[in-house]
């Protein structure tokens, strides 16, 4: 005996939503999207032309397929058909991958991402699942759409620069020695800029014209050779100068593109060259991405941005900019590990947030270790006198301060040092292990006292039991985080092209990886104060049978 089972009658359609379980991660979806105030919508509103579909329709198609691993638009547009969850979401439109592809790098979508971050973060406060005490920092490299071989790298465009305004002065002083043009008006005599190329190319346009005019006049056979041969110089030269005009507006727009990078992507001209961990040629190979930098508490991402830099010391700043004027407000602790180390960024946090920094430094597990603490020529071991401001080496010959030193890095920022001189360095049987200085030349120590006083703070705030216990949740709240985005997500490169798209991606990458991991803890609770799968069904029955 088979259950009723026949095609040819008619089954009424009831809602979606029964099909779904009562945990589904669409529901957590749905209620993230409605919870975004109506206002964060009028960006997409317009009063002409063919109605739209809603922003929030889009919003959670978009956000649902992101969960289950799917970021082409024609996949997306796929599962519309085939997901019962996505048929759902989107109450039967079917709008089509290019729909999908302009809606998810409109410059509006931003805005719905912020409101879902922080949408979801008062929730996670309000049900306590984060203590809203410390946030954690760190980032990854994400690959670029971008293809490969594609590099641009400043020095080179540099060095190519050089060379041609090297070859350009060159070759207009064989122009004015040989009277082939006029001399030109210039505004410098190092380099002839673009006009002036133009100028010079118009000039040697005015002479071969000559010498056609020449030519069509001479009924002398061995006259017009002898011009057609003199004429050959000039159009010689006039192809190198328009060569020249190509070239120097080429290196100006790429170190434009450049900014303040080494490098881009002539593909993604928003991408940088870094190295990736996913080296599988295992050889130090560069690939075009970007550094992604996000917040977390919990192992749930609160806050996120890209930077084209690959350095995460110069991200922190402008990634703390960003959370304090996007998402929230920054809390007492902000954890991050030794990339982040550094004197701007330790002077910010006390200085100018008024927070505490539990941020390593790069040597700051090598000062514990036994053999560095041992070592006599380590100048941190040196013997200091505070009175007569002098340190003492290993064999007791005293470095006096001599003068003070400033010294500016890439970022602008300013370091001030004190300089110590040995008294004696000749003939000291020590000095090969001492000083790396030249022969005739004294040991000399840079010693940075506002560095060195952050450094003790840090080791001092890390041996306390609160704060060290706070540190040490480090690696297991944000590192997570990227392997499930990278591993379980499997989102390991880039769909779109542009800053401003890359970061529209991202962050529906980021808000999948907490629904996904928040229906997975939560599933009983509602996730925003909206109604839940359960409660759903039941609005659904007493609307249609009471």
């Amino acid at each position: 005996m088979y259950k009723d089972y026949n095609m040819n009658q008619i089954i009424l359609p009831m809602d979606l939503a029964y099909k779904l379980q009562e945990n589904d991660i669409a529901f957590a979806v749905n209620d993230m999207v409605e919870a975004i105030p109506d206002e964060a919508f009028s960006g997409f509103l317009r009063t002409t032309g063919c109605p739209a579909y809603h922003p929030r329709m889009m919003m959670k198609i978009i956000l649902c397929a992101y969960t289950q691993s799917v970021f082409s638009g024609r996949k997306i547009e796929e599962l519309l058909k085939d997901s019962v969850r996505m048929m759902w979401l989107a109450q039967g439109y079917e709008p089509s991958y290019r729909t999908i592809n302009r809606f998810r790098v409109h410059h509006e979508v931003q805005e719905l991402l912020r409101q879902c971050f922080v949408q979801f973060r008062c929730q996670l406060v309000k049900e306590k699942v984060i203590e809203d005490e410390s946030i954690f920092i760190d980032g990854t490299k994400i690959e670029a759409n971008a293809n490969k071989f594609t590099f641009v790298w400043r020095k080179s465009v540099e060095r190519y620069s050089t060379r041609l305004v090297e070859k350009s002065n060159q070759l207009y002083e064989e122009l004015l020695e040989h009277e082939i043009i006029p001399a030109i008006e210039r505004d410098s005599q190092k380099e002839l800029s673009n006009k002036e190329l133009e100028e010079v190319v118009q000039k040697l346009d005015e002479t071969i014209e000559g010498y056609d005019n020449r030519i069509e006049t001479t009924q002398d056979t061995q006259k017009r050779k002898q011009l057609r041969s003199e004429r050959k110089a000039p159009k010689q030269y006039r192809k190198k100068f328009k060569d020249f005009a190509a070239r120097k507006q080429k290196y100006k727009q790429d170190l434009a593109t450049l900014g303040d990078r080494n490098s881009y992507s002539k593909t993604d001209h928003d991408a940088t060259f870094m190295r990736m961990k996913d080296d599988y040629m295992k050889n130090g190979q560069l690939k075009a991405g970007y550094n992604l930098q996000i917040a977390t508490e919990g192992q749930y991402t609160l806050a996120y941005d890209i930077f084209p830099n690959p350095t995460d010391t110069l991200t922190f700043i402008p990634f703390l900019n960003k959370i304090e004027k996007w998402f929230f407000s920054l809390p007492s602790y902000i954890v991050a590990d030794a990339g982040y180390g550094s004197e701007q960024n330790y002077d910010d946090v006390l200085n100018i947030r008024q927070r505490t920094p539990l941020i390593t430094y790069g040597m700051y597990r090598k000062e514990k270790k036994k053999a560095y603490k041992n070592n006599a020529f380590n100048v941190a071991n040196w013997y200091f006198d505070q009175e007569s401001d002098t340190f003492t080496c290993p064999n007791d010959k005293k470095l006096n301060f001599k003068y003070w030193s400033k010294r500016t890095d890439k970022a602008g920022f300013e370091r001030t040092f004190k300089v110590y001189e040995c008294e004696d360095c000749f003939e000291c049987p020590l000095r090969p292990q001492g000083t790396k200085a030249k022969e005739g030349n004294n040991r000399k120590v840079h010693y940075n006292e506002k560095w060195e006083s952050q450094k003790a703070f840090t080791r001092e705030v890390l041996s306390e039991a609160k704060t060290g216990e706070i540190y040490g949740k480090r690696k297991i709240d944000v590192e997570p985080v990227f392997g499930f985005l990278k591993a379980n997500l499997h989102f390991t490169r880039m769909s779109v092209r542009g800053k401003e798209q890359v970061k529209n991606e991202i962050g529906f990458a980021l808000i999948a990886v907490n629904l996904r991991k928040y229906t997975a803890r939560q599933s009983h609770q509602p996730i925003l104060g909206q109604q839940n799968g359960a409660n759903y069904r039941e609005a659904i029955i007493d609307t249609v049978f009471t």
